[in-house]
């Protein structure tokens, strides 16, 4: 199955593109699956139809769903919800509430994880095109299956068997006192047994032969800044990139003085877009003139994005940032493939790295693991800039 996962800052367009996208991978005969883990979803706006978490045919090989975390959690975790809400009445809340409540913060993440392994399972569909939430609530849900993974084995996995040998015990003094009852085998081993769904899914997300993320974003600083953080996260994650989509740029006929300014800014921003993300290939979408909404606005998308092109295609293979943990120090490690270390300055400020070539210059923002460390040697090796931080 090839995964496609769209994400950028919030109102950029990514969810209009997940959309084309899934129409375009339809259209030349793949079994295609647009599913939006936004909470605040879009997906059937932008289709301009209904939608719920199942699948819904749009078109022959084309369907579409949207999240539904409390569906997911009864469906999945029925007996973890039960627990959840029983504790929430007993402190005093009301049925509606307490069910509504029994999702967690972050818990949509973590369902969007196994709604996405359960399709790769199932082999149902040969492209599986995500149209995830904003990028900070998208990176956490790719960070999870590596925290998640050092929290289960020291914490959880301890606690389980713990809690399965007091709770004869405590159970009968436990219950009166706080008007529920401790957790059981079956409560307990759920969150474990997902855990191992996620950290197999890993594997899937790791493998940029078979996952790919694209970066919507706009010509625009802070949505500039936003996604080249979300690039070097995505990158401590081996989470790979290959693709940048600059969207709604104003076309050159439009003429009007009032838009002027903008175009000016806009022309300075490209640019940025074009020598920060190097060497990603962009893609570059006008502002149209109507709403990306219904099926005919994404068509006119489809055609300006991917004209005669197979969009589940692996656009850049390289995974163009690295970081690496070593002994007493981190490897930030970039690929510049025929650049010369003469041609090369770097200067740090701040959390940006500085990297000058030539006439042109890349701003990186650094993660914030890094952020904090000054860069103690620099040295070019197979076409990748390998940049030491001493811890």
């Amino acid at each position: 199955m090839r995964v496609i996962l769209m994400t950028g800052k919030g109102g950029v367009g990514k969810t209009s593109v997940a959309a084309a996208t899934g129409l375009r991978c339809a259209e030349l005969g793949y079994r295609t699956l647009v599913l939006s883990t936004d909470p605040a979803h879009s997906l059937a706006d932008s289709f301009d139809l209904e939608l719920g978490h199942e699948p819904r045919q749009i078109r022959p090989n084309l369907h579409a769903a949207e999240l539904d975390a409390l569906m997911e959690l009864e469906g999945n975790w029925g007996a973890v919800k039960r627990y959840i809400t029983g504790v929430l009445q007993a402190r005093g809340l009301e049925g509606v509430q307490a069910e509504e409540l029994a999702i967690l913060p972050g818990m949509d993440e973590i369902f969007g994880l196994v709604r996405m392994k359960r399709h790769y399972d199932e082999g149902i569909y040969d492209v599986l095109i995500i149209d995830s939430a904003p990028t900070g609530t998208a990176l956490r849900l790719l960070s999870i299956p590596e925290v998640g993974g050092w929290y289960m084995r020291r914490f959880y996995k301890p606690l389980q068997g713990v809690s399965a040998a007091l709770r004869p015990l405590v159970e009968p003094i436990f219950r009166p006192i706080a008007g529920f009852s401790l957790p059981d085998k079956e409560v307990m081993d759920a969150p474990y047994e997902f855990y191992e769904q996620i950290e197999a899914l890993e594997k899937v997300l790791t493998d940029n032969t078979q996952t790919s993320v694209r970066l919507v974003t706009n010509p625009e600083k802070m949505v500039i800044k936003e996604s080249l953080r979300a690039h070097a996260y995505l990158s401590l994650y081996n989470v790979a990139t290959d693709l940048v989509i600059a969207n709604r740029i104003i076309p050159d006929q439009v003429t009007d003085p009032f838009f002027q300014r903008w175009k000016e800014n806009q022309k300075v921003y490209k640019e940025e877009i074009h020598e920060n993300f190097h060497p990603l290939p962009v893609k570059e979408v006008p502002l149209y003139s109507e709403e990306m909404c219904g099926l005919a606005a994404l068509e006119r998308l489809k055609d300006t994005l991917y004209k005669d092109e197979d969009p589940t295609q692996v656009y850049y293979k390289e995974n163009t940032i690295r970081v690496v943990q070593g002994k007493g120090s981190y490897s930030l490690e970039l690929y510049l493939p025929g650049i010369p270390k003469e041609q090369i300055q770097l200067n740090k400020t701040g959390d940006e790295l500085n990297i000058r070539i030539g006439n042109h210059r890349r701003n990186l923002v650094l993660p914030q693991a890094l952020a904090a460390l000054k860069p103690s040697s620099a040295k070019m090796e197979e076409d990748y800039l390998k940049i030491s931080f001493a811890i």
